[in-house]
Order: structure tokens, then sequence, then C-alpha cells
């Protein structure tokens, strides 16, 4: 059984529709009990990197989901839930994120061509960086989709695939048993299913 972690951010219904085609039983949940059983974590989130690192601290869920975490169960950020797997958050203020991988997440605007609208939003390429077991389904150069304004940075040694958006953006990460996708696998399409299924066979 695989745990989406609910802390009141995030497409966790659309994210659970798409394990189910996939044929995975996911469940949608903030009982500690449940996170503790489940064989894989997802942690979704949409919205601003503050609100989400105080929703979370004040479900009582962190401390937990560290722990699995470090266990070794298999763990996945999502978008927002992929940012807050870093150190810190700097929208609209320095945020303490999980410190589960090194680096920052700062924003778009300054980074990028100003011409090119933000948020980020649409279908990239995938450029992948190193091996992962996230892409044993996919290949380099498929298409994933995007919604953000703030991209992960200083994570050279975590970043799996990169997609260009004036400069290299952040794509993915893992490291150990610790994953994240700054696109939507969910709104992905069969490479966004595909994705998942890799994920919940780790």
């Amino acid at each position: 059984m695989l745990a989406i972690i609910d802390y009141g951010v995030g497409n966790l219904f659309s994210l659970q529709c798409s394990l189910k085609k996939i044929g995975v039983e996911a469940v949608v949940t903030k009982d500690p009990q449940e996170i503790k059983n489940a064989d894989r974590i997802i942690l979704p989130g949409v919205g601003a990197f503050g609100d989400a690192s105080r929703k979370l601290r004040e479900s009582g869920l962190v401390e937990l989901i560290t722990e699995e975490a470090k266990s070794g169960k298999p763990f996945l950020g999502i978008c927002l839930g992929m940012q807050l797997l870093f150190e810190k958050g700097y929208e609209y203020g320095e945020h303490d994120g999980l410190g589960f991988l090194k680096g920052n997440v700062v924003a778009l605007e300054g980074e990028i061509n100003p011409n090119l609208q933000i948020p980020h939003m649409g279908w990239n390429a995938l450029d992948f960086k190193q091996d992962s077991p996230l892409f044993k389904y996919i290949n380099n150069g498929d298409f994933v989709y995007f919604v953000h304004s703030y991209y992960a940075t200083d994570c050279e040694d975590s970043v799996i695939a990169t997609s260009e958006y004036g400069i290299p953006i952040t794509a993915a990460v893992g490291k150990g048993n610790i994953f994240g996708c700054q696109f939507h696998p969910e709104k992905s399409g069969d490479v966004g299913l595909k994705i998942l299924k890799s994920f919940c066979e780790i």
C-alpha cells in the first residue's frame, strides 16, 4: 500500500486516480499508523513553500515522515512536495524545508529571460543527468507537464534530470530512497504514469 500524505496542500485525488490506473492501491491519509504501514510514501503539494512548510509542521507529521524516509522507505515528492525535500525555500521570505536533500528553492524570476512566462506552465522535455530507477520505462527527451514559479538549485549531487526553460531547470532529483519530480506525473499522460509505475517498483 502507498500513502499519499494529506496535510491540506495538493491535488491528492487526481494523483490517487493515476495510481489506481496503474493498479496501485493508494490511500490519502494523515493517519500515522497508515503512514507507518505503507510500503511507499508520496508527498504532494501545490501553492507557496512557506504555507506548505507551516501546514506540514502543524500536521504533526514531520517527525514521522522523517523517520520513515530515514528508514529507507521509497519516498517521492511531487511539485511543491519535491521542493520541501530541500533545506530552504525563499518564497515570500526564508523558510525551512525537510532537509532530506541539500539545496535551496529560489524564484525563476530574475534567473530566466524576462520574456518567458512565469509561472513556467506547460510541457517540457526531460534531459537525464543520471541513471535512475525512476526512468525505467521512459526515454530521454520525453515530455512532462510543469506548473511552477520556483525551482531547486545548489543541488547538483541529487539532480537526475533537468528541463530547459531559458536555463536548465531541476526537473527530477534522486538520492538513495528519496526522489522528487518538479513536474506533475499525474498530469503528464502515459509518461507520467510510467514514472509512477517505476516508483512503485523501487
